[in-house]
């Protein structure tokens, strides 16, 4: 492997990393303070944090040089990415606060990595017999994962789902700007936008109408339990892990970088496991272990397109 290809893959593995501890501090943070809360104020303070490090990289001409793109391309980049980021991460957080564990939360959010090559059709790129016969063992896996009973898919599964949808796109989005602008400052316009659009939701929903649920909301927003989680999700999993998948997938081959993020399920499932003591069932953990080999098999490259 080159030494950028290496450099590359580690900012991804970490970013994995980081986003599968998140779940658990997406399940306490959100319970907390209600999910628009929690993600307007993540994304606003993932914002603020790359402010000083913009500042910093142009100081000391760090910041990298890009070709073909100018300011209305970054701030359409931001927007797009925002715009998506926001309206995924609002249905993930939904999911998880209508009672998805972090280890499901973890394996359905990765269905991204099959949805991206599938969702590719519609921009002109074929999927190989690896990603078919992937996208039959997920939907057997989650079968397993989220059908308990009668068959439906509950609330929360329905909105986890849609998320892994909605970052699909989001990660097609960087792969067509990310070549273009600045990714730091890309990922900042982004979580601003992210920030913005769940204010709205935040103030009717979250906060309410009346006095008291006004009172509450408050008073909850004031614990120092909730600020460790929307501190770590703002600082770590926002600022941090989003810009690093910005640029991590710049120069990277589309199908390996996807490979490396999908080690977020395993790290979210490790992670409810050791730090919320969460359990889950042999059917459930057969679920997951299909969806990983589904995900796994669609995105190993394909010796004859190589070959070609």
């Amino acid at each position: 492997m080159k030494t950028n290809n290496a450099h590359h893959a580690l900012l991804l593995l970490l970013t994995a990393f980081i986003w599968g501890v998140a779940f658990v501090a997406q399940s306490a943070g959100g319970d907390a303070v209600g999910p628009y809360t929690f993600n307007s104020i993540r994304s606003l303070i993932g914002g603020a944090v790359l402010i000083p490090v913009i500042f910093f990289l142009q100081k000391t001409g760090l910041a990298p040089k890009h070709e073909g793109g100018d300011r209305a391309t970054l701030i359409k980049g931001g927007i797009a990415c925002g715009i998506a980021l926001g309206l995924a991460s609002m249905t993930q957080q939904l999911g998880m606060y209508y009672g998805a564990g972090t280890g499901k939360a973890g394996f359905l959010t990765a269905c991204y990595i099959l949805l991206v090559p599938i969702l590719g059709i519609f921009l002109g790129k074929k999927c190989g017999k690896k990603v078919w016969i992937g996208v039959a063992l997920a939907l057997v896996g989650l079968y397993l994962i989220c059908i308990n009973g009668a068959f439906r898919l509950g609330r929360d599964d329905i909105l986890l789902l849609v998320s892994a949808l909605l970052f699909s796109v989001h990660i097609l989005i960087i792969d067509h700007f990310s070549p273009m602008v600045d990714g730091v400052k890309m990922s900042c316009i982004q979580f601003w936008v992210a920030g913005l659009l769940c204010v709205a939701p935040m103030l009717c929903v979250d906060m309410g109408f009346s006095a008291e649920s006004a009172a509450a909301w408050r008073a909850n927003l004031a614990s120092g339990e909730a600020w460790i989680s929307i501190l770590y999700a703002g600082v770590l999993s926002s600022g941090v892990a989003y810009t690093l998948q910005i640029v991590g997938q710049r120069g990277m081959n589309p199908t390996v970088a996807a490979l490396i993020m999908s080690m977020e399920s395993v790290f979210s499932l490790l992670a409810g496991w050791v730090l919320l003591d969460q359990t889950m069932s042999i059917k459930e953990l057969l679920g997951c272990v299909l969806v990983f080999a589904a995900i796994i098999l669609a995105q190993l490259p394909d010796k004859t397109a190589e070959a070609r």
